[in-house]
């Protein structure tokens, strides 16, 4: 166990409130699995750029920012593209790379942001039209998918912040 900045000195000392980089990084390595930590950075990919997408488009459609759409030849290139190209390559790392690539926490990260573009603009996959701008319900929709994308994130994070809790209630 790493030592800890604390309240007091003395046999009974209490860790700070605020736990230390260096506490949330040995919490990270000693309660998570390469899995779990896989798993954590995929959410954090997905709820980051679900969240930035979100806010960027928004911005777009009201005319604010610096923000504007992409296009090729007239043709506006949608960001479920950029997400299938971001799985895609994935996918690649996957099958091909070896054990080291494939836990890096910047390929899960990147297969969540690819996720979350793709799962922004669903209902384009489908056929259903630019639908997603009607007002009935898309707000609804934005909420339910980060709410779900945060829930995510903090579920696999619960072994770290319980760890960082225990070690917050633990006298020194």
């Amino acid at each position: 166990m790493t030592s800890s900045p604390t309240a007091t000195s003395g046999p009974a000392a209490v860790p700070a409130a605020i736990p230390t980089p260096a506490e949330v990084q040995t919490a990270y390595f000693e309660e998570l699995g390469p899995r779990e930590r896989s798993a954590l950075w995929a959410w954090i990919g997905f709820t980051t750029t679900f969240v930035t997408v979100r806010g960027i488009t928004y911005s777009i459609h009201a005319g604010d920012g610096p923000f504007h759409d992409v296009t090729v030849g007239g043709a506006h290139l949608h960001h479920y593209m950029w997400g299938i190209g971001m799985v895609s390559g994935v996918g690649a790392v996957a099958v091909a790379g070896n054990e080291r690539a494939r836990r890096h926490p910047l390929i899960s990260a990147i297969y969540g942001a690819g996720l979350a573009l793709i799962v922004d603009e669903f209902a384009l996959l489908l056929d259903l039209k630019d639908v997603y701008w009607a007002k009935q319900g898309r707000l609804s929709v934005d909420i339910g998918i980060a709410l779900t994308a945060l829930g995510g994130t903090l579920l696999t994070a619960v072994p770290i912040i319980g760890r960082l809790v225990r070690d917050r209630r633990r006298p020194r």
